[in-house]
């Protein structure tokens, strides 16, 4: 059954390739700073969006020796058991994900948001940077683009005037922005849009969880608002269950100096905007901090990938009243996805040293965005 399932997926995508080849033909004749050519062969989201596992039988994007799969739905057979000994009530079930890397493309070749911020300040035709955030975009694309560190003054500034590229947006104008970032072409990987960029096999993970009465949440260092977007629509959280880093917002009205706490709110004048001001990004202990602040309980399973996982996944397991796993998705496909070995590698020993279960992207993955997404560079 498994098999049959994966053979429909595919002639899907075949079938949208033919038709695509026509929509890039049109696109390139067309082109645009935005760069919307049809990414034809990876899942789009609505195909995403329409994964359903209810019981183990149900993964088709995982191998079937998939020693993850195996832990997991043994963990939650025992928890929606009643009569086993590690059953967990319907409450205490809740599940933490970190986004990139976890569910995500984490780095093709940056972060969403850095990737953003070079086309505002460097290609947008309808924004007018400043010469200062022009020279900042210009002096760390080359560090981007390459995946090369990124020295730490320069990075600040980087942060810096991130968020001061959309200040004096409403919400709903920094959502349409980012979804329309979201549908341009990913970098060194092929047939890719950036909001598709989700692993098949992990988001079968978040189905199979919610269809057995666990309350998932996003707790990631992404930009909440960039994190909402990415999400909705495709994961079937909803907004108030997604944890991220903020910026701060003031109104219109507001004078100068004023706080928000200082300040009546007046529907005839006032319209909530962005600030520039950056509150911090939700990684490392900050994510443990944020299950109290947010959640408000210990979740009982916990997913990362990374060292900003840490404080979730060891929040997770720490002296926990119910049964708990943590689980850390392993970048070590060099072909399917931008994986890096030697870093998978050490992060394994991290992993194995503080007792999480890993995730093998190149050994469990049966697919990862659709077998037509290639590594390119």
């Amino acid at each position: 059954m498994n098999q049959e399932r994966i053979d429909v997926f595919m002639k899907k995508i075949y079938a949208k390739k033919a038709a695509g080849r026509v929509l890039l033909a049109l696109s390139l004749m067309t082109a645009s700073v935005w760069s919307t050519a049809p990414a034809v062969d990876a899942a789009s989201r609505a195909e995403v969006a329409a994964i359903h596992v209810q019981k183990a039988a149900d993964f088709k994007y995982w191998n079937d020796n998939s020693p993850t799969i195996a832990a997991l739905t043994q963990f939650v057979e025992n928890a929606v058991n009643p009569a086993s000994k590690e059953y967990i009530p319907p409450e205490a079930r809740i599940a933490t994900f970190d986004l990139d890397g976890t569910l995500y493309c984490e780095t093709a070749p940056y972060y969403f948001q850095e990737m953003m911020f070079l086309h505002r300040a460097l290609e947008d035709k309808d924004y007018q940077a400043s010469p200062e955030m022009k020279a900042v975009a210009e002096k760390a694309k080359p560090y981007i683009m390459n995946k090369k560190p990124i020295p730490a003054e320069l990075n600040a500034q980087i942060s810096k005037y991130t968020h001061k590229a959309y200040m004096g947006m409403t919400p709903d104008e920094y959502k349409a922005y980012v979804k329309k970032f979201m549908d341009t072409n990913e970098v060194d990987l092929s047939n890719l849009k950036r909001g598709e960029a989700y692993y098949l096999p992990m988001v079968e993970v978040v189905s199979y969880l919610e269809s057995n009465g666990f309350t998932v949440f996003l707790n990631s260092a992404c930009e909440r608002e960039i994190l909402r977007c990415l999400a909705e629509d495709v994961l079937h959280i909803p907004y108030w269950h997604m944890i991220g880093s903020n910026v701060a917002y003031t109104t219109t009205a507001m004078k100068p100096g004023e706080t928000p706490d200082k300040h009546t709110f007046d529907k005839t004048k006032d319209k909530i905007v962005r600030t520039d001001k950056f509150l911090g990004e939700n990684g490392k202990t900050s994510k443990a901090i944020s299950n109290i602040v947010e959640i408000g309980q210990q979740p009982v399973l916990s997913f990362g990938n990374s060292s900003g996982d840490v404080g979730m996944l060891e929040y997770t397991l720490q002296n926990n009243r119910y049964p708990s796993m943590a689980f850390f998705v392993l970048c070590d496909d060099t072909e399917r996805e931008l994986g890096n070995l030697e870093k998978a590698s050490k992060l394994k020993a991290t992993a194995v040293k503080n007792g999480w279960h890993t995730i093998s992207m190149h050994e469990e993955f049966k697919t990862i965005y659709g077998d037509n997404v290639k590594r390119t560079k």
